[in-house]
């Protein structure tokens, strides 16, 4: 993978996010790309980062905090999410390093979160991640427990403020979307 590669498809992506908003009546400015930097070596972020790409994802604690601290200090545009499952032992690093954790799925990693902030902490921005497929494999908290969860979260004042979900690979993802907004709509939450 070269850093020309990664330019080029960074801006058929998107180009095709833009073309996708404004078939639907959206501005294509409301759409943020997370690119997924799991398994990818700090240099190939580089390369994204000079092509413009300044939002990450990663999946584990230990990759980020092994990865990411170099990279933001030289890039301090550099915004990153949690996207995969957070242990609860793991919250306090998780904390300290991410800007956003989009896998809250469970009341013991609310608590946990909380603590860490009533520690001193700092608790990221937080999205819920919900089962949508109730896949028995998947994490993420069931279609009919989250809004007791997400109240639950909001009246404790921590900082939800949007919902994620991972479709069934076999399923058409668009039903499980509209389950999406129409839950965070019922919440007032903004992002998805």
């Amino acid at each position: 993978m070269s850093a020309h590669w990664i330019a080029e498809n960074l801006a058929r992506v998107r180009a095709e996010i833009a073309e996708a908003a404004l078939a639907c009546g959206r501005r294509p400015s409301e759409i943020e790309l997370v690119a997924v930097s799991k398994t990818h070596p700090a240099d190939l972020v580089e390369a994204a980062l000079a092509a413009g790409q300044t939002l990450f994802g990663e999946n584990r604690v230990q990759e980020a905090a092994a990865k990411f601290p170099a990279l933001r200090s030289a890039h301090p545009e550099l915004r990153l999410h949690l996207i995969g499952p957070l242990q609860t032992n793991k919250v306090r690093d998780a904390a300290a390093l991410f800007d956003v954790i989009e896998t809250l799925d469970r009341p013991k990693l609310a608590a946990a979160l909380l603590a860490e902030r009533e520690r001193g902490g700092r608790c990221p921005v937080l999205f819920v991640q919900v089962n949508t497929g109730e896949e028995p494999q998947k994490a993420g908290i069931a279609p009919r427990e989250c809004d007791a969860f997400i109240e639950d979260c909001l009246r404790k004042d921590l900082p939800v403020q949007g919902l994620m979900c991972i479709p069934p690979a076999d399923d058409e993802p668009s039903p499980h979307f509209a389950l999406l907004r129409e839950i965070a709509r019922r919440h007032g939450l903004s992002r998805l």
